[in-house]
């Protein structure tokens, strides 16, 4: 059927349900406890960027859809407050996650559906502390977590209703888990002057077996350990009641986990990404320098004359990337019926993220003031594929040039504001190339090259406090 206004995306509703429960019961002055439940689920919910992929001409799909999503988490969290050789205060916090999700697919004008299904089971144990050092304070603890993953396939027909196993998009019964100690202090030696500085020990660890029921994978299990320190130091300056500087840099270390070096799935169309036992942890610095300059209003706190820059620099490097690749030797192979190209998760030379933030918020009058938030990120990575030529392209998710701006009135028991959100335009030459092959979700340009479209929304409120106990609001966005 042909859908008579293609601006509106029809059949794509779903329904959702989130609850949360919290118990509180106070020990002692110094030691309570807390409970928390969660429960969010939803329905099925139609994949629609996949429901308007077109094939030779037809549509592609006759169902995608996720199947319906549960996530449930019970928390216990014990605190203590009372002075000891330890800690001034204490938080120990344990928990348990299930989470369940399934794709569920039927290619146009066949029989065969397709229902992948996967299950997270995920314990965590916390420990945090706090307690004055000197003329500062110190931060410890530690934390672990594991996860147990369960991936599993199955194909339908859906006229004799008979039904086999398929391949799986994670490999089934794998396990993950994260562990760290760490420790930061922060001091202020002299009142103009503080200085922070954290360090901290992760180790990770993950096993999985891959299955060759259904695919001849050149390799059977991936099993990774790896241990490294990051750290952070930071300070702030105020060199003036009005001014405050500040700088940072740090550290990050991330190994691959189940869904980076185990995955098998369609990346776009024609393109089949598998799994990778050979991917290593990618390693991040990072440097960054801000100023504020703040006035405080002479009438209300909302008109506090305050402007703030920041500026930010990271290098990735060992960054994981999508790349070409082959599976025991050959560049493509046959997945749901369709040839398609190899790839792998791979680390890449290394990549780049800079960028600048920007906010105001500037009294105009007694009762108005404007608002303003602006940013702009640049990311590249060195493409490994140009034999040596380490030719740099965007990075993949770096977000193009996007901020608001708000008119805001405050007089009495009222309140109102006048907003707008902008995102600008990715032109074609700065889509990352794993996008570019994407084109059922980007708009075309003149030649047929896809390209992300600018956009802006405008958005009112308003709000009127009846008394301290009851305020009334209306919106219009």
């Amino acid at each position: 059927l042909t859908n008579q206004d293609p601006r509106v995306q029809r059949f794509t509703g779903y329904e959702q349900l989130n609850l949360l429960q919290k118990l509180r019961y106070r020990i002692s002055d110094k030691l309570q406890l807390q409970y928390s439940f969660i429960y969010a689920g939803t329905g099925t919910a139609p994949r629609y960027d996949r429901l308007i992929q077109y094939r030779s001409g037809n549509l592609r799909f006759a169902e995608w859809n996720y199947g319906p999503m549960l996530w449930r988490m019970h928390t216990l969290q014990l605190a203590h407050n009372r002075k000891s050789a330890l800690y001034d205060h204490a938080r120990f916090t344990a928990s348990y996650q299930d989470y369940a999700e399934s794709r569920i697919d039927r290619t146009r004008n066949r029989t065969t559906r397709n229902e992948q299904a996967e299950s997270v089971g995920a314990i965590s144990f916390n420990w945090d502390a706090a307690r004055s050092a000197g003329r500062g304070q110190l931060f410890w603890g530690a934390e672990y977590v594991h996860n147990k993953i369960g991936s599993t396939g199955m194909q339908t027909d859906i006229e004799t209703g008979a039904s086999s196993p398929a391949v799986s998009r994670y490999p089934n019964n794998s396990t993950w888990f994260s562990s760290g100690i760490y420790g930061s202090y922060k001091i202020n030696i002299r009142p103009d002057w503080t200085i922070s500085s954290g360090i901290r020990y992760s180790y990770n660890g993950l096993d999985a077996s891959f299955s060759r029921d259904f695919i001849s994978f050149p390799f059977e299990s991936a099993r990774l350990r790896k241990g490294a320190f990051t750290f952070n130091a930071g300070v702030v300056h105020r060199p003036s009641e009005n001014w405050q500087l500040n700088g940072n840099f740090s550290t990050g270390y991330r190994m691959p986990n189940i869904d980076d070096i185990g995955k098998l799935f369609e990346s776009s169309p024609g393109n089949i990404t598998v799994p990778n036992p050979e991917l290593g942890s990618e390693y991040a610095w990072n440097g960054e320098l801000g100023a504020v300059y703040s006035q405080a209003g002479k009438l209300l706190p909302e008109n506090d004359l305050r402007l703030e820059l920041n500026a930010f620099y990271t290098l990735l490097d060992n960054a994981i990337v999508r790349r070409p690749s082959s599976l025991d030797g050959a560049d493509s192979i046959l997945f749901d019926g369709v040839l398609s190209r190899v790839e792998v998760l791979k680390n890449a030379a290394r990549a780049t993220v800079w960028g600048l933030q920007a906010a105001a918020r500037i009294p105009i009058g007694r009762f108005f003031a404007a608002r303003l938030n602006a940013n702009y990120i640049t990311g590249r990575e060195t493409n490994d594929d140009t034999d040596g030529l380490n030719e740099k392209l965007p990075l993949r998710h770096a977000p193009p040039f996007y901020g608001n701006a708000a008119l805001l009135f405050t007089r009495g028991k009222w309140q109102a504001e006048l907003n707008g959100y902008y995102n600008s335009r990715i032109s074609p030459n700065n889509l990352a190339p794993s996008e570019q092959a994407k084109t059922d979700i980007y708009a075309l340009d003149a030649a047929g090259r896809p390209y992300s479209p600018d956009w802006y929304t405008l958005n009112l409120k308003s709000a009127w406090r009846i008394n301290q106990h009851l305020q009334a609001s209306l919106g219009w966005e």
